[in-house]
């Protein structure tokens, strides 16, 4: 891994562990309204400052990275798996199986993924959970597809060949032999799934969809103050920068990745 994926990667753990030991940094509840304190500017009492009802910012920034990046890092792990599994049978199978399977996947990938994700989230119950089933939903499809592929491209290998020459059973050659042979590329799929993942959730969370008041998210923290972004951008500011950063170093830790586990990914991505 190259200077810039570690860089990545330290950034990311950086933002983890003071986003899951928020109560042993700041002394706020996140979601204590002080009438006393409205929107104030960053100072030494508030280093991100306070909303509109005297919140502190950073104790609902740290509070609520745990709930954005949790659920993106878990929507692209389900993601991952159900597109790995599905991915391998499909591609090794061929036959009716491959083709029910893809047209399946060539039916969700036909919609815009956002505006998938809302219609999701809009039949189920707003919350935490709706939006991690409707990132898993819109994201297996790709991982199946890309999967698919590689298998297609492995399957008539020499290795393979052997293997089925010994007498080794369908799922022994899928579990054994091609499964080791997937998984870097499916983790380098999800590091930049989880990029895009952290934008989706934040813009559920924006549309009201997401976690509900006064649980805070980034995006739900975008949304409640974009009225004030003029008289008090400091409460957009701040998750506004960290959905940013986030993203941006989960795409450098997948394109760290693809380099590192170099098995003819370029052609494949």
């Amino acid at each position: 891994m190259g200077l810039t994926g570690k860089l990545a990667l330290g950034v990311l753990a950086f933002i983890f562990l003071l986003s899951f030991a928020a109560p042993l940094i700041v002394p706020y509840d996140p979601n204590a309204i002080d009438l006393d304190s409205l929107r104030q500017a960053p100072s030494a009492r508030h280093l991100l400052g306070t909303d509109n009802k005297g919140r502190d910012i950073l104790a609902r920034l740290l509070y609520g990275g745990k709930i954005s990046i949790g659920i993106s890092l878990l929507a692209a792990l389900v993601s991952m798996i159900v597109g790995l599994l599905l991915g391998l049978v499909s591609g090794y199978t061929g036959g009716k199986v491959d083709t029910a399977l893809m047209s399946l996947v060539d039916l969700i990938l036909s919609f815009p993924a956002f505006l998938l994700a809302i219609g999701i989230s809009i039949v189920l119950p707003a919350g935490i959970c709706s939006v991690m089933i409707a990132l898993s939903a819109i994201g297996w499809a790709s991982f199946a597809r890309l999967i698919r592929g590689h298998v297609l491209s492995l399957k008539e290998s020499a290795f393979i060949e052997a293997a089925r020459s010994l007498g080794c059973s369908s799922s022994r050659i899928m579990i054994v032999h091609l499964l080791p042979q997937c998984i870097p590329l499916s983790l380098v799929m999800a590091g930049l799934k989880a990029g895009g993942y952290i934008i989706t959730e934040a813009g559920l969370s924006f549309l009201g969809l997401g976690a509900q008041p006064p649980t805070a998210t980034w995006g739900s923290m975008i949304s409640t103050s974009r009225v004030f972004i003029t008289s008090a951008s400091w409460m957009v500011f701040s998750p506004g920068i960290m959905i940013t950063v986030t993203a941006m170093c989960f795409n450098l830790l997948g394109d760290a990745l693809k380099e590192k586990y170099d098995i003819g990914m370029n052609k494949t991505l």
